[in-house]
């Protein structure tokens, strides 16, 4: 009776017979679901344009559109006890790693909770470190990173009402790659990824370091430079850890309430707001102008990660790191950067090294994370997971048809 409750709850319809043991059961649910459309917190320049909806049915046939292969399983699961939700657990049998299939698949089977709201929250409930800031799975709204990614042996989640996938296990280098890198030249594609983690460390620690020297070092300081810092920060009465508090606290609350504001009151919002008050808060003297570029330009930098959750967590990293710079000077910055890499280095994704290749180093799969190689070059997949098949294509059969076909 319990299994025919939810059945009716998911739409089913139920067909008793009398004296007959079995009772049988068919789907006529309505689904209601919107068209698909662009996605909104990845947006691309290539490559294709259409995201993931709320219908399950729908991102299930998008990923079967990317994954033209019988070796592709979407394996049912339902989780939740007063409001069960369908899940899919999609993975290439022949590819992925079978411990990879059955941790994810023990993790979701043996969730005690009543409902699971989002792909979100599902995350939350089974990732490695729940007090970790870094996120230990990717969540994307691409079918085709979805489907990149199981083809190249990770393990992806489904979940019904939800317009996102879950991928994993990931690495940190992950969350700087995007989809549009593979549709661009390796080299181009290459110089983007190396400016992302560029962008990733001068947005976490290029103001605590101004904070730090400003307060602490002024001797590092060439003479010129050091007297334009002196006349712009001549009548501002904070010490420098306050007034770059103040003005990435500013930064976050623009950014925000554009983000709730409707779309086009919200560019609005965020250009006029950021110009009007930081040359407000440089002429009432609350600030220097030095300091407003420093800020700017780590904001900008934060935004260059592909992945919303990223550079939500690179954004939030730099509140301690000036509070460090602030008390401690670069001793202070040095103890945070410290802490840091001990933490990622202890951090897993579904049991992964979240620092590889790097740690535990594997120079085969630097080509992968840092930096691209010409698809002719890329012959495997990623060794570090220890995958079941390991290679894309042979190289020596690659060239000699191509040598044929010339």
């Amino acid at each position: 009776m319990d299994d025919i409750l939810k059945g009716i709850l998911m739409g089913e319809v139920f067909i008793y017979i009398e004296n007959e043991k079995e009772i049988v059961s068919y789907p006529l649910k309505k689904e209601e679901k919107r068209d698909l459309s662009k996605a909104e917190t990845e947006s691309l320049v290539l490559g294709p344009q259409v995201a993931f909806t709320e219908s399950l049915a729908t991102n299930m046939n998008l990923t079967r559109k990317g994954i033209l292969s019988n070796d592709l399983v979407l394996e049912k699961i339902i989780v939740g006890e007063q409001s069960p939700k369908e899940l899919r657990l999609a993975y290439l049998k022949s590819v992925a790693n079978q411990d990879d299939i059955n941790t994810m698949r023990q993790r979701l089977v043996e969730l005690e909770v009543d409902e699971i709201e989002d792909s979100s929250v599902l995350i939350q409930l089974i990732e490695d470190s729940s007090s970790s800031i870094f996120p230990q799975f990717y969540e994307t709204e691409l079918p085709d990173r979805f489907s990149y990614s199981i083809s190249k042996g990770r393990v992806g989640v489904l979940v019904e009402n939800s317009p996102t996938g879950i991928i994993a296990p990931i690495t940190l280098f992950s969350f700087l790659e995007s989809t549009e890198d593979l549709y661009m030249r390796w080299n181009i594609g290459s110089f983007f990824r190396i400016l992302r983690f560029i962008a990733m460390v001068i947005s976490v620690l290029l103001t605590p370091m101004y904070v730090a020297v400003v307060t602490y070092h002024y001797e590092i300081i060439p003479m010129p430079l050091l007297i334009t810092l002196g006349q712009s920060r001549a009548n501002v009465p904070f010490p420098p850890i306050f007034e770059a508090m103040l003005l990435e606290l500013l930064i976050e609350l623009l950014r925000e309430a554009g983000a709730r504001l409707p779309t086009k009151v919200g560019q609005t919002m965020g250009i006029v707001g950021g110009v009007v008050v930081g040359t407000a808060a440089v002429q009432a003297g609350l600030t220097s102008n030095t300091l407003i570029i420093l800020v700017t330009l780590s904001a900008l930098a934060s935004f260059t990660a592909p992945s919303y959750l990223m550079g939500t967590t690179i954004r939030v990293l730099r509140f301690p790191m000036i509070i460090l710079g602030g008390v401690l000077g670069l001793i202070g910055i040095m103890f945070g950067i410290c802490f840091l890499i001990i933490h990622l280095l202890k951090l897993t994704s579904l049991g992964r090294p979240y620092l590889s290749p790097v740690y535990p180093f594997n120079w085969q799969d630097l080509n992968k994370t840092l930096f691209r190689l010409p698809y002719n070059m890329q012959t495997k997949r990623f060794v570090s997971f220890r995958l079941r098949d390991l290679y894309r294509f042979d190289k020596d059969k690659a060239r000699k048809k191509k040598d044929i076909d010339e």
